[in-house]
């Protein structure tokens, strides 16, 4: 790859999972890597993968006021960020009632304002040269719903509009910003990379009992390969208009379309009442 076509990224979270598929991909196309990790020993794996173009940084996403530091210094050392890839996080799976404010404010730490801490870190230097790309790593779960993981949910809905209405805040400077919304991919999400929360009341049995034995089943056997989720992602970074978020897997894709069928008719059942709210409306 000539140097012009290298991109650098800065992507969260690349000791396993995704953010290492996504690593691995841009690697292996030509660019350069700075990833984040938690550990020493990830750090050196990760510089392992290629020595003259994957720079770790050892970052932990919920310590927000480190962020800008570490980020001006990698790009001291690696050059200009072309593209971010918000990946860290987690899923905390437990029913509502049975979770606590502290599991939820650890949610969204990883999930959400750690995200957006990254993203106003590398803003005004995207800003200053007019052209970057912004990829929030959401997930389906970001626009369908599921029981048992409700605070999950809540965390990917609010990072899909927060990076949808930040889309509209910086077009004018030539900045993109994307939503990558996988469906079920064959990483740890689901195994030891999941908090789960302990069951304490059984009026929740029949609801959380089968989902929680059958996650754990699919564990290590989801449907899709996150050496394509790889490969979509570097698609969409060469795109002159990538989409404004982008759905992952036909798992994904049938339950998007089921809950725009259920919302259009919903929508049209109500509408009379939804059209009674204005002045002068009978």
């Amino acid at each position: 790859m000539t140097d012009d076509r290298q991109k650098v990224f800065l992507i969260s979270g690349v000791s396993s999972g995704l953010g290492r598929a996504f690593a691995e991909g841009a690697l292996k196309a030509g660019h350069r890597v700075i990833g984040t990790v938690r550990r020493q020993e990830d750090a050196d794996a990760f510089a392992s993968l290629a020595p003259d173009r994957a720079s770790p940084m050892l970052l932990d996403v919920t310590d927000f006021a480190s962020i800008p530091l570490a980020i001006t210094a990698a790009e001291r050392d690696d050059g200009p960020i072309d593209v971010l890839v918000n990946n860290a996080g987690y899923g905390h799976e437990g029913v509502l009632e049975e979770s606590s404010m502290d599991d939820l404010q650890r949610q969204f730490a990883a999930n959400v304002f750690g995200p957006v801490a990254m993203m106003q870190a590398v803003l005004p230097g995207m800003r200053k040269r007019r052209r970057g790309h912004i990829v929030n790593v959401t997930s389906m779960g970001g626009f369908i719903t599921m029981p048992g993981i409700s605070f999950y949910c809540g965390s990917k809905f609010a990072l899909e509009g927060i990076s949808e209405a930040l889309g509209k805040e910086v077009a004018a400077f030539g900045i993109k910003v994307t939503t990558l919304a996988p469906g079920q991919f064959r990483t740890d999400w689901a195994g030891r990379s999941m908090d789960r929360t302990p069951r304490s009341i059984a009026d929740y049995d029949a609801v959380m009992d089968p989902i929680r034995a059958a996650r754990q089943a699919k564990s290590g056997n989801q449907p899709n390969d996150p050496a394509k989720a790889a490969r979509a992602l570097l698609a969409i970074v060469e795109e002159k208009n990538p989409p404004t978020r982008l759905f992952l897997g036909e798992d994904a894709l049938g339950l998007v379309d089921e809950k725009l069928d259920d919302l259009r008719a919903e929508v049209g059942r109500w509408e009379v009442l939804s059209r009674s709210t204005g002045f002068g409306a009978h």
